[in-house]
């Protein structure tokens, strides 16, 4: 695909730069073979001191009685060029006493503090949560130090997970997934978090929520922003996962499904927005970056730009049904 950025000439702004999805760059491989075993969920981060790129990612197992794992264990691994990583922290999802945990989010604020916002399934309930860590290094991470970011019972929702943390002057924002109240016949509210993953049991919907903070740890609940489309390829997930400048707006990266059935397999759509409050969806048709293989999956996508570069990290599905973690690097102008 080309890359188009500005071209006033024909009255085109703003337009965010694409790529090839198969012509991206394996960077971190699934555990194992076959369709539930993923590496992705990324974060990634570039840090001008000293001159690396940071990447969060998590390791996922199909989930089954013989390994009934999930997602196990959540990495932070550092990298000269943005391709070859070594991993330089972990946690397991014993270290934070939970059932799963999925995609986190990286910060470094101006004044050199470490932020980790880490999604999980809360042990009190088997609600999806988000927390957060602290510490003045990418490898100083402790688990025994989480902040509460929100539960679920504090949004007064059916869970919260999939942190994207950044800032606009001073102030901070973050995106959220978050499981909708839908409501269902009694004899199902039991089986809502009978699995600690209510975004597998059609039981709810996957919507996009915004909060708000004036220092990172103590966040102010302003709700949905971007929800599902009744009737679309993206009507039972909308999943914004990251965001792009592309003057005059933001281009937002989300993740779609039309149901259950496509859970854990979702693709990628475009949104834009003015004022990180209100977005329209570019990609009504159909999604705007998929796999060729398997079910198509390409999610949870990551846009960083380092000199110039939009270096895109996404989880990619496999011939074999896996997922692999990805970067693809376009020019932020063609």
């Amino acid at each position: 695909m080309a890359s188009v950025f500005q071209h006033p000439q024909r009255r085109c702004f703003g337009r965010a730069p694409l790529f090839d999805p198969e012509a991206g760059i394996p960077v971190i491989e699934p555990p194992g073979s076959g369709p539930g075993w993923w590496a992705g969920a990324a974060s990634a981060l570039y840090d001008d001191e000293t001159h690396r790129f940071y990447l969060y990612y998590r390791l996922r197992r199909p989930r089954s009685e013989a390994v009934p794992d999930r997602g196990y264990v959540c990495r932070i691994a550092t990298s000269a060029d943005g391709q070859h990583f070594e991993t330089i922290w972990q946690a397991t999802k014993s270290d934070l006493n939970t059932a799963s945990m999925e995609k986190g989010c990286l910060l470094k604020t101006e004044e050199g503090l470490w932020r980790l916002y880490l999604s999980r399934v809360d042990p009190e309930d088997r609600r999806w949560r988000t927390d957060v860590l602290e510490a003045d290094a990418p490898d100083g991470f402790d688990v025994n130090r989480l902040h509460r970011v929100f539960t679920a019972a504090d949004v007064g929702e059916e869970g919260v997970k999939d942190p994207y943390v950044f800032t606009v002057g001073r102030l901070y924002y973050a995106l959220f997934s978050y499981a909708t109240r839908v409501p269902v016949a009694a004899e199902l509210e039991a089986a809502k978090h009978a699995t600690a993953d209510i975004f597998n049991t059609g039981l709810t919907k996957s919507s996009t929520a915004l909060a708000t903070s004036s220092d990172g740890r103590h966040f102010t609940w302003h709700g949905e922003v971007f929800a599902p489309r009744p009737g679309g390829w993206d009507s039972y997930a909308a999943r914004i996962g990251s965001l792009l400048w592309t003057p005059p707006v933001f281009t937002a990266f989300y993740d779609g499904s039309a149901s259950v059935a496509e859970n854990y397999e979702e693709r990628t759509g475009l949104a834009i927005t003015f004022d990180l409050r209100h977005y329209q969806r570019v990609t009504t048709a159909g999604p705007a970056l998929t796999s060729p293989h398997a079910s198509g999956s390409l999610r949870y996508l990551e846009a960083l730009v380092v000199d110039g570069v939009i270096h895109y990290y996404y989880e990619y599905a496999r011939p074999d049904g896996s997922h692999e973690l990805r970067l693809n690097r376009v020019p932020l102008e063609g």
